[in-house]
């Protein structure tokens, strides 16, 4: 293997390793600049695939998939925390009209 791939194959395991922590310690500007490492070294990657690293990128892809998960779950309980707050997210779709509905509920926190 040469040594852009063995660099990038190390790039991409410190930024999988960099994204979990910022995924477990919801730390958001972490996570970006993780995943902004994480496609570059991907990129790199591409340009010049490693060769005979199957286990390692199999194993890296594994931890991909791991933060994946995490990632989603996040999301999960962002969205639950928004809609028990009164809050909704934008709908994903436009209705017949155009335009794109959003639902405004509140639900009061307190009586006074």
């Amino acid at each position: 293997m040469n040594t852009v791939a063995a660099e990038s194959l190390q790039r991409l395991s410190d930024a999988l390793v960099g994204e979990r922590r910022a995924l477990l310690e919801h730390d958001v500007e972490g996570l970006m600049r993780a995943t902004q490492e994480k496609l570059d070294a991907l990129r790199t990657l591409e340009m010049e695939p490693p060769q005979g690293e199957h286990a390692r990128v199999r194993e890296l892809a594994e931890a991909n998939r791991a933060n994946g998960a995490l990632l989603a779950r996040r999301r999960r309980e962002v969205t639950w925390a928004l809609r028990h707050l009164g809050r909704s997210e934008a709908a994903p779709a436009y209705d017949a009209s155009g335009q794109s509905s959003i639902l405004h509920a509140s639900r009061p926190l307190a009586i006074a």
